[in-house]
């Protein structure tokens, strides 16, 4: 294993991560900073890794986490979202839209940690349920019981 092919290909999904949990782009960046050089002092340690990604993810997680503590600040919405090019859809249809996203957005944040990871893991970084658990150090039963529960919770939320 090599930190150019193994662990910088990472550094796009370690910031996403990291900025839906801080809220600040310079953090996210520093996070991932922190994360790399961490990955680099334990280098001796990949080969007894059963899933470098799974334990990077994890270890950007944590550093964010502790940061989000030390700093008492409140986690991401995730407000960035792409149109399309050519968009046909009326300006009301438009705002219409864009509220309910932000509403999603909004209780997706207000949800407990894990619940919170859990979703963004699934259903924005797409990660099967087995990644999920092992990133969070869960049982895949315990995966899916949260996300059960964190998808009820929004849909009673958003409805």
């Amino acid at each position: 294993m090599t930190f150019r092919d193994d662990i910088l290909p990472l550094k796009d999904k370690l910031y996403r991560l990291a900025l839906r949990v801080v809220c600040d782009r310079a953090e996210a960046e520093d996070i991932v900073q922190d994360t790399m050089l961490r990955l680099w002092e334990r280098r001796d340690e990949w080969e007894q890794i059963r899933s470098l990604e799974a334990y990077a993810l994890t270890l950007c997680r944590n550093i964010a986490l502790d940061r989000c503590k030390a700093a008492r600040q409140g986690n991401l919405s995730l407000d960035e979202q792409q149109d399309s090019p050519i968009d046909l859809r009326t300006p009301f249809d438009q705002l219409d839209e864009r509220q309910r996203v932000e509403q999603l957005m909004r209780s997706i944040d207000r949800l407990p940690e894990v619940q919170r990871s859990i979703v963004l893991l699934r259903h924005v970084e797409e990660k099967s349920y087995d990644e999920i658990a092992s990133i969070l150090s869960l049982s895949t039963s315990q995966v899916k019981v949260y996300l059960h529960r964190a998808r009820q919770r929004l849909k009673a939320q958003v409805e």
